[in-house]
């Protein structure tokens, strides 16, 4: 693995094989129906690569050290997936394609794509927890965050950040780790992954009886050894920048340091947006860059400043740029000014304040949390 450019503090993980993985023409359904008619997939390499773009066209990428890794092998992927299931993709992707489990659709060549997105995540962990680079993006697509050791869910087919962190852990590069996932939908892949782990904490920050329906609640704390290390926030729809900086200042980063973790990484979907169609959030980009800079303020406390962010969800083509470009800015620490005409009108949204229906909900969590209660 190397550089593009002269070594700079924040790497830039991407490669174009991720944006050729082909789900087929599902649209928002997990299955056709009669009366269903054939759309493109809501899960598409458009958002992924408009966000490249703009990083080009601004001139951010000058800022930043760029890498293209190589795909994740399969002992790589073993940490964490069965090789049944494995054994199961590379058929599909030999022949026509198929279901990963519960809509995570895909044709052949989809599992090169995925493997390659495997592959950014376990370089940018890898990068930043060896020293090399203070943070770190990884543009994945498919995006993994919904993916469990024997099956597919939710557009993903492989666990990019379970993989990714179970290697490092393998290799003795990182002990302790804390991973927040703020997309919308709940982050059950790093859930499953590590609920038995009293090493990994696991944050999830979303959008509660979304996807899946069966997962993300409170009371879903860890198991045997990893118990209290799952921390589960399903924040109801119509939260908007009050919200989620309250849920953030009074539970989510006082639990994150008090974890004292080696390293932190983000599952940083941008589905909860106000621009987004799978979501039922309010956030602009400037809350997203405002959570990027409240981490990297605990990340320096913690563990000198690594933090590494993966890509996952977020299907507003033209919003998702934006907001992406805002994080690796603030990952940076970017002066350029690229500014975003929506942030503003966003803001000035009703319900953007703190309701008290909110509050009660993160008061009586942060009160049931252990360490971080008053």
């Amino acid at each position: 693995m190397s550089a593009s450019q002269a070594p700079r503090d924040t790497g830039l993980f991407w490669h174009e094989r991720c944006f050729w993985h082909d789900p087929g023409a599902i649209g928002v359904f997990s299955s056709r129906g009669e009366f269903l008619q054939p759309q493109p997939a809501s899960e598409s390499p458009e958002s992924k690569r408009r966000l490249k773009n703009l990083l080009e066209v601004s001139g951010l990428i000058d800022e930043l050290a760029v890498y293209k890794p190589a795909p994740a092998s399969r002992e790589d992927l073993e940490r964490f997936h069965t090789p049944r299931y494995l054994d199961a993709l590379e058929e599909g992707d030999r022949t026509r394609g198929g279901d990963g489990g519960d809509c995570a659709p895909y044709l052949p060549g989809s599992l090169l794509a995925a493997r390659h997105s495997a592959g950014l995540a376990i370089a940018a962990v890898e990068a930043v927890a060896r020293g090399e680079l203070t943070n770190a993006y990884a543009l994945c697509r498919p995006p993994g965050h919904h993916a469990e050791p024997d099956r597919g869910r939710g557009f993903c087919l492989l666990g990019n950040i379970p993989v990714a962190v179970m290697r490092a852990r393998a290799l003795g590069l990182v002990g302790r780790v804390a991973i927040l996932d703020w997309d919308v939908h709940h982050g059950n892949g790093q859930q499953v992954a590590f609920e038995e782990d009293p090493e990994v904490l696991t944050v999830s920050l979303h959008q509660a009886g979304n996807y899946p329906l069966d997962t993300g609640f409170f009371e879903e704390q860890g198991t045997g050894a990893g118990q209290g290390v799952d921390l589960n926030l399903p924040l109801p729809p119509g939260c908007g920048l009050g919200a989620y900086d309250y849920a953030m200042t009074e539970l989510v980063l006082p639990a994150i340091e008090a974890f004292a973790p080696e390293l932190i990484v983000v599952a940083c979907g941008y589905d909860a947006c106000a621009k987004d169609p799978l979501g039922k959030m309010l956030l602009n980009s400037s809350a997203f860059a405002r959570m990027t800079r409240e981490l990297m303020e605990v990340a320096q406390r913690t563990c000198q400043g690594r933090l590494v962010m993966v890509h996952e969800g977020g299907y507003s083509e033209g919003y998702v740029p934006l907001c992406g470009h805002a994080v690796i800015q603030t990952l940076a620490g970017s002066a350029l000014a690229v500014p975003d005409p929506q942030n503003d009108e966003i803001a000035a949204w009703a319900y953007q304040d703190l309701q008290p229906h909110q509050r009660q909900l993160i008061d009586g969590w942060r009160e049931a949390w252990p360490g971080v209660a008053r």
